[in-house]
């Protein structure tokens, strides 16, 4: 099977294929000035791939960059309306745990991530050569309780960890070449722990 990664919940943003027992790479770290379309055709060239050999979508959820895991989303989205290739979503907290497991990064290993306005993403893995699970759930975390991790000299990897480590497409594939439970467009959200929050506007004065 042909499959097309996206990864764009990070600074750094990236598309991989998989294609006849090889994998292909495009990173860029332009953030929200990635031309997502052209990141797409250059690893597809460097593939050498068309856009109707691809057969299924993986699309890293997050969390991260709200905007850059949408435009994602809306990508793949569009690629099942138009080809009806199967789509796949894909932690990108999962992403980065197999990363530090690839590198040798064992023990407890927390996972960070920048949720602005001084927060953060959490979440803790145990992660060793023979495999790695979560041991605390993703949640919000204040600043002050990343700043006790450092202080702790645990280890903190991620976008927002001191040891940066941004999740990559090429992971995202990994991840994703076992799977097959495959879902339907609309069923692609990011994932995003936050309430939404709306404000109601006020009444039309009339004059």
């Amino acid at each position: 099977m042909t499959i097309l990664a996206l990864e764009f919940s990070s600074p750094q943003r990236s598309a991989a294929v998989w294609h006849g027992g090889g994998t292909a790479e495009a990173i860029e770290t332009g953030g929200r000035g990635t031309n997502a379309l052209g990141l797409v055709e250059r690893v597809l060239a460097e593939a050498s791939v068309e856009r109707d050999q691809i057969e299924a979508i993986a699309v890293g959820l997050g969390p991260g960059s709200y905007t850059g895991i949408r435009a994602a989303i809306s990508l793949a989205q569009g690629w099942q309306l138009a080809r009806g290739v199967k789509l796949l979503g894909v932690s990108s907290v999962e992403c980065l745990a197999a990363q530090a497991q690839a590198r040798k990064i064992f023990g407890r290993v927390n996972v960070v991530l920048d949720a602005q306005g001084g927060e953060f993403y959490l979440a803790s893995w145990e992660i060793s050569g023979d495999g790695r699970r979560e041991i605390a759930a993703l949640k919000i975390a204040p600043g002050t309780e990343l700043e006790a991790l450092t202080r702790g000299e645990e280890i903190c990897i991620g976008p927002a960890g001191t040891g940066i480590l941004y999740p990559r497409a090429a992971t995202i594939l990994a991840l994703a070449s076992g799977r097959r439970d495959f879902i339907a467009a609309e069923r692609l959200e990011p994932i995003y722990l936050r309430e939404a929050n709306f404000v109601k506007a006020p009444p039309v004065r009339k004059f």
